[in-house]
């Protein structure tokens, strides 16, 4: 593997960001904007973690902690940085941060049919948990 670096994003980040998770994030997010974003890092600056690849970024992760439980978010990897270690890193780094925070538990959301996700979620030791349901209602519109 190449140099791999983890570290949180910054506001100088977004851009970069933003455009990845065009390329490589599964889905979208009513979330996937600057504004969201930027609200996400002013409330908690280590976040979204940032793994970078000989300068670029290569994956990312939101590890959000509310004090209550550990979520995970937006786990994406660049397609042709795939199945080199980089999300596995990442992962381990959101736990640690966790573990930091006093987390017990990290839950991780993952569409339905993205089966390639799937099995990175469960090689990293995570699986479904069935009796749950996500329920929703978007704010906006």
């Amino acid at each position: 593997m190449t140099d791999l670096r983890i570290r949180a994003a910054g506001p100088e980040d977004l851009d970069a960001v933003l455009a990845f998770w065009k390329v490589a994030a599964e889905g979208t997010s009513i979330s996937d904007d600057r504004e969201g974003v930027e609200r996400l890092i002013a409330r908690d600056p280590e976040a979204l973690l940032l793994a970078e690849a000989d300068g670029e970024p290569a994956a990312t992760v939101i590890a959000g902690f509310d004090g209550w439980r550990c979520h995970l978010y937006r786990l994406a990897v660049h397609p042709d940085r795939r199945r080199q270690g980089i999300a596995t890193a990442l992962l381990t780094a959101a736990e640690e941060r966790f573990a930091a925070l006093g987390g017990r538990r990290a839950d991780a959301m993952v569409l339905v049919r993205n089966e390639r996700a799937g099995h990175a979620w469960t090689a990293a030791g995570y699986g479904p948990q069935e009796q749950w349901r996500r329920w929703v209602k978007h704010l906006v519109s």
